[in-house]
């Protein structure tokens, strides 16, 4: 059965994040258990996460998913705008909310480390290049 769409089309922080992720060599978009999920032959981020608290859900629409550079995990982990998303946070990932008060410069470094990290060798070579 697909998942509900979990986001809206015309929702400007999704439209930024997208914009941000489509510049990448190679990066496209998919809709993934109803969030948009940006990849090239592997997700580097999705739009969107939940957290399980105590067994609650707890659904952070405006928020993206990020495979951290390991160097800079550790610092990431210490700082309180990070979390650990549900199903993800096992494998590596973390998660930032995105409010007004967000640094689209530190979300565009954020997006291209996780690319850095899952992107294959040639494009992040591209990456590297442009």
């Amino acid at each position: 059965m697909p998942h509900e769409q979990m986001f809206d089309d015309d929702d400007p922080v999704y439209l930024r994040v997208r914009e941000i992720a489509l510049k990448l060599p190679g990066a496209d978009q998919k809709v993934s258990h109803g969030r948009p999920a940006f990849f090239t032959k592997n997700i580097f981020t999705m739009y969107g996460a939940s957290q399980k608290i105590d067994g609650e859900w707890i659904q952070h629409p405006q928020s993206v998913i990020i495979k951290p550079d390991p160097e800079e995990r550790l610092a990431l982990e210490g700082d309180d705008r990070f979390w650990v998303p549900a199903y993800w946070g096992p494998y590596g990932w973390l998660a930032l909310d995105i409010s007004d008060a967000t640094d689209w410069q530190e979300i565009a470094e954020l997006l291209e480390d996780s690319y850095r990290q899952t992107a294959p060798k040639g494009l992040v070579t591209k990456l590297e290049g442009s």
